[in-house]
């Protein structure tokens, strides 16, 4: 690796969600097996979602076609979000994962760039991948921005960042040897803050039970400012998350800052299992998305609910938190966070 040409050898770094954003990008919902017998009924959340974060920054779709297009705008107008926010780009996908398969944007002062990280499908779990995999190469050229190229894998939904020089992440996703098995824990540290222009990396164990991604940070510990992290803890002994949290929870309380702060740590809690057709989904109040008009959180009608709710806003007293129904997103394995990728403004 020449690190005088990654990214942080060039002064970028990788801004912190709650950064003021340009432009959130998406990739159209279309594959059915990724919510087998409910594709349809996810739209209506998906596009109050957009509503949502069209109120305050662009929002960029990727679809494949005019059809797609067409498609998509007419969910959008029954939803009454305001298309003039909206804009659609022809980078055909495999799948609507943009979290993970999306354009990592660096800043340097007003100068913004693209690193484009490799991507597998969570270890090659769900081929094919590769319309995915060039997405951010083809944004970058449409936008005609400098691109950086890692040549490993990396998702974003695995990272956490709290935009003073600190990255979170899990062992259970990053050093899965489905991801990178030629490199080391050092060796992946190293790329992470080369390439995201980081400091200093803090790892927690685990990913809760059912999330297909090996352990994402995003459903596990989320940064709400420098030094304060919402994590989830479960609270009934016998459910199967219980222990894995509470590892978590005392890995986080032992984590210092670059400056020597031990982490503010605000507890969220879980959801009740949240099971369809046998099977446990990733249900978590922390896959929510920091836009630039409001914070949106997941919701799986449950009693924690409007807990959840209130802690979140809390959190965030300079934006509005707003629950939107997940139950049938959280299907497709993932949430609002996972669909979503940030551009920031410069």
């Amino acid at each position: 690796m020449e690190i005088s040409n990654t990214p942080k050898g060039l002064g970028y770094s990788f801004p912190p969600e709650w950064a003021k954003h340009e432009a959130t990008w998406l990739s159209w919902p279309h594959k059915e097996e990724s919510w087998p017998g409910k594709i349809e009924a996810i739209y209506e959340p998906y596009c109050e979602f957009i509503k949502i974060i069209a109120t305050g920054e662009k929002v960029r779709i990727n679809v494949r076609d005019e059809a797609m297009k067409a498609s998509a705008i007419n969910h959008l107008q029954k939803a009454g979000a305001d298309l003039s926010q909206i804009e659609f780009y022809f980078n055909e996908s495999n799948d609507a994962w943009c979290r993970d398969h999306g354009p990592a944007f660096v800043t340097k002062g007003k100068e913004k760039a693209v690193v484009d990280w490799g991507y597998n499908a969570w270890g090659g779990k769900y081929p094919p991948f590769d319309l995915d995999d060039v997405i951010p190469t083809k944004i970058a050229k449409d936008f005609n921005l400098p691109l950086f190229t890692p040549d490993i894998v990396m998702e974003g939904g695995s990272v956490e960042f709290n935009g003073a020089g600190t990255i979170l992440t899990s062992t259970a996703c990053l050093l899965n040897e489905n991801r990178n098995p030629h490199l080391n824990r050092l060796q992946i540290e190293t790329y992470l803050k080369e390439f995201y222009g980081a400091e200093q990396i803090l790892w927690v164990g685990d990913g809760i039970v059912g999330d297909d991604t090996d352990g994402h940070i995003d459903d596990i510990a989320r940064f709400v400012n420098e030094n304060t992290v919402l994590t989830v803890v479960e609270s009934n002994p016998l459910d199967e998350n219980y222990l894995l949290l509470q590892e978590n929870l005392v890995a986080l309380k032992a984590m210092r800052l670059l400056d020597g702060r031990a982490l503010n740590i605000i507890k969220l809690p879980m959801p009740s299992p949240v099971i369809h057709e046998d099977t446990r989904l990733p249900a978590s109040y922390a896959n929510f998305y920091i836009a630039n008009a409001a914070v949106i959180v997941p919701t799986f009608r449950d009693v924690n609910d409007k807990i959840a709710l209130e802690i979140i806003q809390n959190a965030f007293p300079d934006r509005k938190v707003v629950g939107i129904d997940s139950t049938d997103i959280i299907w497709g394995l993932g949430s609002f966070h996972c669909l979503s990728q940030q551009e920031p403004l410069v």
